[in-house]
Parts: structure tokens; C-alpha cells; sequence
């Protein structure tokens, strides 16, 4: 075998390579970001939006808990100091 065939040959396995990867991907629904790291993509499919949507808003709902939580707690704290300061 000479050089030029083997290159050939190296280029098609490459190529034959790339083809397999990609017709695997497709079928698995993975997709690549701009960072190039691998995911899978969702499905278009009413389930997923209608879940996409409780996720967010259930998300929205933890911040506003979370949010209130620690405003009670400065508050709580910011009264226990000036209780302290009146009991000197």
C-alpha cells in the first residue's frame, strides 16, 4: 500500500466516522451548544412546555419564599439587637 492510498483511506474512515456520529446523534436527539458541550434536546411535545412552564413558575415561587424568608430574618435579627441595646 502506498502512502497516497493510506491517506485516502484514513480520510475515508474519518469521514465514515463523522457520518455514524452524526446519524447517531440525530437519532438520539443530541445537540451541541456554543460551547460544545453535548445535551439533549427536548422533544416539542405539549407535556414538556406544559412542565417547562410549572418548572419556571415553581422556581418563581421558591425566590419570593426564599426572598421573604430572609427579609423576615433581618428583621427578626435587627429587632433582637435593639432589644438588647434597650436592656443595658
Amino acid at each position: 500500500m502506498n502512502p497516497f492510498e493510506m491517506v485516502i483511506g484514513i480520510v475515508l474512515i474519518v469521514m465514515i466516522a463523522n457520518v455514524l456520529k452524526a446519524r447517531y446523534r440525530a437519532q438520539h436527539g443530541i445537540v451541541e451548544d456554543e460551547n460544545g458541550n453535548e445535551r439533549v434536546a427536548a422533544r416539542d411535545n405539549p407535556d414538556a412546555a406544559r412542565l417547562r412552564d410549572e418548572v419556571r413558575t415553581l422556581k418563581e415561587r421558591v425566590q419570593v419564599l426564599e426572598r421573604v424568608i430572609t427579609d423576615q430574618r433581618q428583621t427578626s435579627d435587627l429587632n433582637l439587637e435593639i432589644e438588647k441595646l434597650r436592656d443595658r
